[in-house]
């Protein structure tokens, strides 16, 4: 329960209501209005945030989760620390399957948050024993008492997004949206939002952001899972080598492919040009955008609205660290290392 001056009972009450914030240099040559719906500013500093509680408590509306109970999930560390987040706070134990490909800071934080982590190797087909979906499987399998999220095929995961992020982006836009584009691994965010804003208005264009290396974009186009699509790539939360179910093919119009090298740079350019720090995928989002404004793809009036999923600060060790960058072939004559601009005194 809320209550006056701004208190809350516990974090869980913060999450959801997150701001939309114009967007006033990365896209100023383009035509229209650029805004990004920052989910950073939930507790858990994610849009994870929005699914770990709405689903955890569908659970224990149904009687399928009772207190001591053990809940495990595959995670690429935000949807972890959610669920991690909202277990301390109802009282489960936390046991989380992560991708190799995660960040240390991402890992660091999960197991801060009391969770047990098994870290798998990403580049493995989904249904090795040791891919993160196989070793969470398993896991429920061996622990009684547990329930499996199991946010890739879990019909909440669109759900909870349509009862919150598509209002919410409806309400603040007043209705005047044009374009929703929005990242997809799960696909449960922009599956969710754009179910709600398609009932609203169906002439809004939903564009999904899909990386190299994943199936997702030529599934959408075939109906066909081509496996020679897959190899490895370095955005974390950001395209699948499987399709998941939480993603609703039929209420997006478009996707985009994007690089991990491009992605990265605009990542940094968000937060040198906007002042945003934001994630990964956030510059995975605008790099979409950049692409699509060279093609003249917005026009005078639209007003654009793209999802930052999370902060910059679970990058600290990956895209916003000049030695990572460096290692990844990600520095080069377009792109030099970030000025040095510390100075230490003796």
């Amino acid at each position: 329960m809320k209550h006056k001056n701004q208190v809350f009972d516990n974090v869980l009450d913060l999450i959801g209501q997150t701001p939309l914030i114009k967007l006033n240099k990365i896209a100023s040559k383009f035509k229209g209005n650029f805004y990004a719906k920052v989910e950073s500013f939930n507790p858990g500093q994610s849009s994870k945030d929005r699914i770990a509680l709405y689903i955890i408590e569908q659970a224990e509306r149904k009687g399928i989760l009772s207190p001591g109970d053990t809940i495990i999930e595959t995670t690429s560390g935000n949807t972890g620390f959610s669920i991690a987040m909202v277990s301390i706070i109802k009282g489960y134990d936390c046991v989380l399957a992560v991708s190799s490909k995660s960040s240390a800071d991402k890992i660091d934080m999960l197991k801060t948050m009391g969770a047990k982590v098994y870290v798998c190797p990403a580049h493995v087909s989904a249904d090795d024993p040791r891919s993160y979906y196989q070793v969470a499987k398993r896991l429920h399998e061996e622990i009684k008492g547990s329930v499996y999220i199991n946010q890739y095929f879990n019909e909440l995961n669109i759900d909870a997004h349509y009862k919150s992020t598509g209002p919410e982006i409806w309400n603040q836009t007043e209705g005047q949206i044009t374009h929703l584009v929005a990242c997809s691994g799960t696909g449960g965010t922009i599956s969710g939002t754009a179910r709600y804003l398609k009932e609203q208005n169906p002439n809004i264009k939903v564009i999904g952001v899909d990386a190299f290396g994943s199936v997702i974009k030529k599934y959408h186009e075939t109906r066909e899972f081509d496996e020679k699509e897959i190899y490895p790539y370095r955005i974390e939360g950001l395209g699948k080598n499987l399709i998941p179910t939480a993603t609703d093919f039929d209420v997006i119009d478009e996707f985009v492919k994007v690089t991990d090298e491009e992605s990265a740079h605009t990542a940094r350019l968000i937060a040198k040009s906007e002042g945003l720090f934001v994630g990964y995928t956030s510059g995975a989002a605008i790099q979409a955008i950049l692409q699509l404004g060279e093609l003249d793809t917005f026009k005078k009036g639209d007003n654009v609205v793209v999802i930052f999923p999370d902060h910059g600060s679970r990058y600290m060790s990956k895209v916003y660290s000049d030695k990572w960058m460096n290692e990844q072939g990600f520095f080069d004559s377009k792109n030099e290392v970030a000025v040095q601009k510390i100075e230490y005194i003796k």
